[in-house]
């Protein structure tokens, strides 16, 4: 099916198919700009990997001869500073500038162009010079996580929440192409990619993170990965609701994090341990001083938290200017904070700062690379990492999150508590059989603890963990997903106005 405007050769293309063998797996709209633009995903009888496609702006010859006239003019008489792109708000300027200035050219060389066009061909005429072309309707599309070039010679691979790993149907025109998005992704962060340095790790404006290989080392073709950020930040009634973790470990978790306990997420890449960790920050109390400390923002609190988010900078080509995690850690020990939240644990220096934060009485939340409660204890007491085993239970709990490939599905695996020897000790375990947590024994060192410094008995720990219970059920009933919206429930509840 597809909609032509012949007198200027554009068409708006939508990739659907008569074969009755192929499956249709889902169709949804999303919006780029003015354009709406049709998503549909498709399984092909012959094809492992389902295909994602999206209706995109094919132009002739002829019309992209004169799109390119009208980029050139365009460009001869607009000059941007440098100085505008420092932020989003930035881009929407300049993205408006250039709207008003191309709709001008589009006017003088298409006169007869109905209003609708106009505005693809701008978006196009946008997104082919100034943006990442088509990958930027993906980066608009909320369901994908990861938006992937492996070369020019196959498709666009996405990650979609869904359905897991997907082919599109975008390609990059050339290698040439792929090279010059990574070299503009650089330019714009004050980095550099080159024959010389041809690795590159950074972020977008938006806050998307972005990893770029040039030829040879990736030898197949120039590389671009972009894992996307979270406009929706994650809740504990979307993880309740799709399962992630159950009503009593939630409980269990508000319970710790009320009452100051220092928790880790572990787990394995794309496990939802970041995801977790915002999930957990909900549940601080609001009148507490926090600071976040993240090599790329990926975490967004409640407004109603005390909040002072930092993340590291990688220094210049010319070496200077970088400010690492160990750096921002120890600076954060100065700016009297109640919680302390790490995107990632990953050095001795810093593992060693956290653990000494933690013994002078300060919550201490963060993520590690782990897939079990065993191998988090293993990790951290071995290289790189490496720290005695003696401080290890300042630490209280382990929560381990896992990703289950074949099923696509992120689950809460482990949550285990510290003992006094530095061992960890499992309290619930997922059955994979039945999908459910299981709770394989009680909690005696994170209760002895809870028992010292509040005094509550375990009947008493009980009442309030199904009262916190009601509480999450009654957040899922009414479907409040907002991160601001679920971050002020819990600072009624702290204030005494639930």
């Amino acid at each position: 099916m597809e909609k032509a405007w012949p007198e200027i050769g554009v068409k708006m293309v939508k990739e659907e198919t008569n074969d009755t063998k192929v499956k249709q797996l889902d169709a949804y709209e999303i919006r780029v700009g003015d354009t709406v633009i049709d998503v549909k995903i498709y399984q092909h009888p012959d094809d492992f990997v389902p295909t994602y496609t999206s209706s995109v702006l094919n132009v002739s010859k002829t019309t992209a001869l004169i799109l390119e006239k009208i980029r050139e003019e365009f460009v001869s008489k607009i000059t941007l500073p440098k100085a505008e792109i420092v932020d989003i708000t930035g881009i929407e300027t300049i993205k408006s500038k250039f709207k008003k200035e191309i709709t001008r050219l589009i006017k003088k060389y298409f006169p007869t162009v109905d209003e609708r066009t106009s505005n693809l061909l701008i978006e196009y005429i946008i997104r082919q010079n100034i943006g990442l072309g088509d990958v930027e309707l993906l980066l608009k599309d909320p369901n994908l996580e990861e938006v992937v070039v492996n070369s020019s010679k196959e498709p666009v691979y996405v990650y979609h929440k869904k359905f897991g790993w997907l082919k599109t149907n975008i390609y990059m025109p050339n290698e040439e192409k792929t090279r010059h998005y990574a070299t503009m992704i650089a330019r714009d962060v004050g980095k550099e990619i080159t024959t010389l340095n041809p690795l590159l790790d950074a972020h977008l404006l938006t806050g998307d993170r972005v990893n770029a290989t040039l030829m040879p080392i990736s030898d197949r073709g120039n590389t671009i990965t972009i894992r996307k950020f979270a406009v929706k930040p994650w809740t504990i009634t979307d993880f309740l609701r799709l399962k992630t973790i159950d009503y009593d470990a939630a409980a269990f978790l508000w319970l710790a994090i009320q009452h100051e306990l220092s928790v880790l997420v572990a787990g394995g890449t794309g496990s939802g341990k970041t995801s977790m960790l915002n999930v957990a920050a909900n549940f601080i109390p609001p009148n507490q001083r926090v600071i976040s400390i993240e090599d790329t923002r990926e975490l967004t609190l409640p407004k109603s938290l005390h909040w002072v988010p930092m993340a590291t900078r990688l220094p210049n080509p010319e070496g200077k200017g970088g400010v690492s995690m160990l750096d921002l850690v120890v600076n954060s020990l100065r700016m009297r904070p109640d919680r302390i939240i790490v995107g990632e644990i990953r050095r001795q220096k810093e593992a060693e700062v956290l653990f000494e934060a933690m013994h002078t009485g300060h919550s201490v939340y963060g993520t590690i690379h782990a897939n079990n409660a065993e191998e988090t204890i293993t990790r951290l007491t071995t290289p790189p990492i490496n720290v005695p085993k003696a401080v290890l239970p300042a630490l209280s709990l382990i929560l381990v999150q896992n990703r289950n490939r074949r099923t696509n599905l992120r689950r809460t695996l482990q949550f285990a508590e510290i003992t006094p020897g530095g061992d960890p000790r499992v309290l619930m375990q997922l059955d994979p059989r039945t999908d459910r947590i299981k709770k394989l024994r009680e909690s005696i060192t994170a209760f002895e603890t809870l028992n010292l410094y509040t005094g509550m008995t375990r009947q008493e720990m009980k009442s309030d963990l199904n009262e916190k219970i009601r509480i999450l059920q009654w957040l899922v009933k009414r479907n409040i997903t907002d991160v601001h919206e679920v971050g002020m429930i819990f600072a009624k509840y702290y204030t005494g106005r639930l």
